[in-house]
C-alpha cells in the first residue's frame, strides 16, 4: 500500500483548502479503481495523464473571462442549427449547404 497526504479544494464558494490521504493499494490479478491507477501514474512519474501547472494557468486565464461573463443563455429547439441570436454572430449563418 502506498498512503500520500494531499491538500485538496474544499467544496464551496471559497479557495479553501483541506487535507486528506489517499491510499493506493494494488493487488495482483485484480482490476485497480480509476483514481488508484492514476495515483499510480503520479507516484511512478508518469505524466502523461496530467497537465503541465503553465498550460493549466493558461487555459484558466483564456476560459475564466468567458466564466465568469454574463451571456445571455437562448432556448432553442432541439435538433435544430440552434437560436436565431446565433446567426447574427456568423454572417450568412452558421451552415452553408454545398450543391
Amino acid at each position: 500500500m502506498i498512503a500520500l497526504g494531499a491538500m485538496v479544494r474544499a467544496p464551496g464558494e471559497k479557495f479553501a483548502g483541506q487535507e486528506v490521504e489517499l491510499e493506493l493499494n494494488k493487488v495482483e490479478g485484480k482490476d485497480i479503481e480509476p483514481y488508484d491507477e492514476l495515483l499510480g501514474d503520479a507516484v511512478a512519474g508518469d505524466s502523461f495523464r496530467f497537465a503541465r501547472e503553465d498550460y493549466v494557468e493558461e487555459a484558466w486565464r483564456i476560459v475564466d473571462p468567458a466564466i465568469k461573463a454574463s451571456t445571455p443563455i437562448h432556448a432553442y429547439e432541439q435538433g435544430t442549427w440552434g437560436p436565431a441570436e446565433a446567426d447574427r454572430l456568423a454572417p450568412g449563418g452558421w451552415f452553408a449547404a454545398v450543391e
